[in-house]
């Protein structure tokens, strides 16, 4: 891949965008590699938990930077094109795996979506996140769906209405930012969380994590039904018995991600 890094230690893939003279700018090639790293850590069963970031100190991502396609691509193209950030949001949340947007300089427009995306957002003290786009004319309408289901709406709509950058304090007071640390303690708290997160029941993460993601966008009577439903399956998982074998036992549980 030429403008996205992907890296495996041990359970923790990391992807990482090259491109910091951009901003780390989500061009169309940034997005088709991040789609495929995003796959590739999905289809690795030896990959528990996916940790997004930007290369260099200045920015996560920017956003995104289509000027590559070419103005002579089409409305049909374009239109294919601008839909990217949306299916890279989509990719994060049926990833089946934890995801952690480790971010440190500027994460705005869909950047911003993109972190929001991730499960966690581990930024440091001197962050900025904004959705900027009503101040050159347009509207961050893709962002929409991850920033408010990151904070309250109408603080999102405060957002995305003003323009107005946040730096990272105020993103956690916000909620969205979910561990804020100093620069120099970002990398030991986010493989800090990696570590956690890897080390809990493969099976039970996947299943718990979708039903997180499928009950967020259905009504309530209907989130409870599915919920119940999704409790008695996972009892049945090895993994349940094991647990509750091993708290009767007073001892740790010895997961099979089965």
């Amino acid at each position: 891949m030429e403008q996205v890094r992907y890296e495996v230690e041990g359970p923790v893939a990391r992807v990482t965008i090259d491109r910091p003279e951009r901003h780390n700018a989500m061009s169309f090639t940034v997005m088709t590699e991040l789609a495929e790293a995003f796959d590739r850590a999905k289809a690795d069963d030896g990959v528990r938990v996916v940790v997004l970031t930007g290369a260099g100190e200045r920015a996560f991502c920017a956003g995104a930077d289509l000027g590559g396609i070419g103005s002579n691509a089409g409305p049909s193209r374009m239109h294919e094109a601008r839909g990217g950030p949306a299916a890279l949001f989509r990719r994060l949340w049926h990833l089946g795996k934890p995801t952690i947007a480790r971010v440190r300089g500027y994460c705005l427009a869909g950047g911003f979506g993109l972190a929001l995306s991730c499960d966690f957002v581990v930024a440091s003290d001197d962050s900025t996140f904004g959705a900027p786009e009503i101040d050159i004319g347009l509207w961050p309408y893709q962002i929409t769906v991850p920033l408010i289901r990151s904070m309250p709406p109408k603080v999102a709509l405060d957002l995305m209405l003003t323009g107005r950058k946040v730096k990272a304090p105020e993103g956690e007071r916000m909620g969205f930012v979910s561990r804020l640390v100093s620069a120099e303690e970002l990398d030991a708290t986010v493989d800090e969380l990696a570590a956690t997160l890897a080390a809990k029941s493969a099976i039970v993460t996947r299943w718990g994590r979708n039903s997180f993601y499928r009950a967020i966008d259905m009504a309530g009577e209907e989130a409870l039904d599915y919920l119940h439903a999704m409790l008695t399956v996972a009892t049945h998982t090895d993994d349940a018995a094991e647990g509750l074998t091993a708290f009767a036992e007073k001892r740790p549980p010895k997961w099979t991600h089965r």
